[in-house]
C-alpha cells in the first residue's frame, strides 16, 4: 500500500511538467526508490481509470518518451477540442499577427529573441498562437536552452501556401535605410526596425490582410 503523501507528491510533479518524467527522475526528486515510484504510478493509473466503485477521471497517466505524463483522456478528445477551438472565430490581434510574422520569417526562434525584436512581452501572444495551432515548439536553443518556436502546417494551410518559402518578399516593408540582405543574419536589429512602432495592445483586433501575401486567403485566420 503506497502512502497517500507519496501519491500526492508524484501527482503534483506530473501536473506541472511539460515533458515526460522518468521513474528515476521522480525517485531522485522525491527521495524514493524506483520500485516505489513505479508502484505508485500503477496505483494512480488504476485510480484514474476507475472501477465499479469509483468513476473514471477525465485524465490519465501515459508512459511516453521513456517517462510518464498526465494527459486528458482520449475518450474526451472532442470535448477538449471543442473547448480549445471555442472563440477561434475571433480575429487575431495586431500583436499576434506581428509575433506570427516574426516567427514565420525567423524560425526557429526563441521567445526572448521574439520579445527583443518586438520590444514587448510576448508570453500571452505565444500562448494564443500555440492554442490556435499556428506555431509549435521546435526544440531548444543550444546556447540558452530556451524553447524555439516555428510555424505549423496549419499556418501554411491558413495562409494558402505550400511551403514557408512561399512567404512574400519582405523587402517592400523594410524601412528605406534597412539592408534586406541582413534579414537572414543573426542581427535582430533589422527585424526590430521592421517592427518599428507596431506596439499595438493584444486586445486590438486586426485582419489577416496585415501580413498576407498578395492574393492569400488570410480571411481564414478570422474564421
Amino acid at each position: 500500500m503506497i502512502d497517500d503523501e507519496i501519491l500526492a507528491g508524484i501527482e503534483a510533479v506530473l501536473m506541472i511538467t511539460d515533458s515526460a518524467v522518468s521513474a528515476e527522475e521522480l525517485a531522485t526528486s522525491l527521495g524514493l526508490d524506483v520500485d516505489t515510484v513505479v508502484e505508485a504510478i500503477t496505483t494512480l493509473k488504476a485510480d484514474y481509470d476507475g472501477d465499479a466503485d469509483h468513476r473514471q477521471r477525465g485524465f490519465e497517466i501515459r508512459h511516453v518518451a521513456g517517462g510518464f505524463r498526465i494527459f486528458s483522456r482520449g475518450d474526451y478528445h472532442e470535448v477538449v477540442k471543442g473547448f480549445l477551438t471555442a472563440g477561434q472565430s475571433a480575429k487575431l490581434s495586431q500583436a499576434a499577427l506581428e509575433t506570427l510574422a516574426v516567427i514565420a520569417y525567423r524560425q526557429p526562434i526563441s521567445r526572448p529573441r521574439i520579445a527583443a525584436i518586438r520590444g514587448v512581452s510576448v508570453d500571452g501572444v505565444i500562448r494564443t498562437l500555440l492554442l490556435r495551432g499556428l506555431i509549435v515548439e521546435a526544440g531548444k536553443e543550444a546556447s540558452t536552452s530556451a524553447l524555439l518556436y516555428a510555424t505549423t502546417p496549419q499556418f501554411l494551410d491558413t495562409m494558402g501556401m505550400n511551403a514557408i518559402d512561399d512567404l512574400p518578399d519582405i523587402a517592400p516593408y523594410l524601412p528605406e535605410d534597412a539592408d534586406v540582405a541582413e534579414l537572414g543574419s543573426d542581427d535582430d536589429e533589422v527585424l526590430a526596425e521592421i517592427d518599428g512602432d507596431l506596439d499595438a495592445d493584444d486586445d486590438m483586433p486586426a485582419t489577416g490582410a496585415d501580413i498576407a501575401a498578395p492574393g492569400a486567403e488570410m480571411s481564414r485566420l478570422d474564421d
